[in-house]
C-alpha cells in the first residue's frame, strides 16, 4: 500500500542566532544568547524560565517591540528584520501579533464589545464588519451575553476571554500569551487553558510564556530558557508523565545545571 505523503510543516516564525545586549554604565548585559527556534503553524509553544532568563526579551524581540542587536527574524520563511523600524513595528504588531496578559490590559471605560473592536479599529475596517466579527468572536468565545458589561463587571476568568477575543479578533498568524493564567484561580486556569487548545487545533499558532510546569503540559512542546538561552526543550507525550518530566527539567534548569 503506498503511503499517504505528510505535507510539509509550514514555518511561521524563524530566529535565527538572536542576541540582545544592554549597555549599563558599567557592564553589559547579554539578555539572548544566539537563540536558535522555530514555531510552526498551529503549534503550541510554550517558554518556560525562570525571572531573568531572558523570556520576556524575547516576546519582545518576537512583537517588535525592541530590536536585537545581531540575529535574523524570519516571518513565514522571509527575512522580517526590517520590521523592527518604524513604521514598520506599529503595522507588523497591529497585522501578525495578538497579545494575551496576565493583567488582561482592558480598558476600564469601554464595555466588552468595544475593547475587542479596538484591533479592527486600529486596522480600519468598516464598522459594520466589526459589529459582525465582534459579535462572531464572542460567540465563538461563549461571551456575548456579557456584550455590554464592562470589565470591572467580570470575573478573572470572563476578562482574560475578553482579552483573549480582541487578540485573535483580527485573525494573527501568532498569538502571545504571556503568563494568561498567572492571575486565575485553578477552575478558571482550566477553562482558559482548554479555550487555548481550541483555538490551537483551529489553526491558531500560540506562543504560551509561563512559569508553570501545570499550565506547559498544555503546549506541545516546551523550549526551556535559562541565562538568555534555549538549554533544553520537550515534546509533550499527552500523558500523566508529561508533568513530572517538566517539573524535573525546570528544577534542574533552576539551579543552573542544565
Amino acid at each position: 500500500m503506498n503511503k499517504i505523503p505528510v505535507p510539509p510543516l509550514k514555518e511561521v516564525l524563524r530566529l535565527d542566532g538572536m542576541s540582545k545586549l544592554f549597555e549599563q554604565p558599567t557592564h553589559t548585559v547579554n539578555a539572548l544568547k544566539n537563540v536558535h527556534c522555530t514555531i510552526y503553524e498551529g503549534e503550541m509553544v510554550a517558554i518556560m524560565g525562570t525571572s531573568g532568563s531572558g523570556k520576556s526579551t524575547l516576546l519582545n524581540m518576537i512583537s517588535a517591540i525592541d530590536e536585537p542587536s545581531s540575529g535574523t527574524l524570519y516571518l513565514f520563511s522571509e527575512n522580517a528584520n526590517d520590521m523592527y523600524k518604524e513604521p514598520n513595528a506599529s503595522k507588523f504588531r497591529k497585522e501578525q501579533i495578538g497579545f494575551v496578559f496576565q493583567d488582561f490590559h482592558l480598558l476600564k471605560d469601554l464595555n466588552v464589545e468595544d475593547n475587542i473592536a479596538i484591533p479592527l479599529i486600529l486596522n480600519d475596517v468598516p464598522s459594520k464588519e466589526i459589529a459582525i466579527r465582534v459579535e462572531q468572536v464572542m460567540k465563538q468565545l461563549g461571551i456575548y451575553e456579557w456584550r455590554k458589561h464592562r470589565p470591572q463587571q467580570l470575573s478573572g476568568g470572563q476578562k482574560q476571554r475578553v482579552a483573549i477575543a480582541r487578540a485573535i479578533i483580527h485573525k494573527p498568524p501568532i498569538l502571545l500569551a504571556d503568563e494568561p493564567t498567572g492571575a486565575l484561580d485553578v477552575n478558571t486556569t482550566n477553562d482558559i487553558l482548554k479555550l487555548l487548545t481550541d483555538l490551537q487545533k483551529q489553526g491558531q499558532t500560540v506562543i504560551l510564556v509561563t512559569h508553570d510546569p501545570y499550565v506547559a503540559t498544555f503546549a506541545g512542546r516546551v523550549l526551556f530558557f535559562h541565562d538568555g538561552q534555549i538549554v533544553d526543550s520537550y515534546q509533550n507525550e499527552q500523558s500523566l508523565a508529561d508533568l513530572d518530566i517538566i517539573l524535573e527539567r525546570f528544577k534542574t534548569i533552576s539551579r543552573g545545571d542544565a
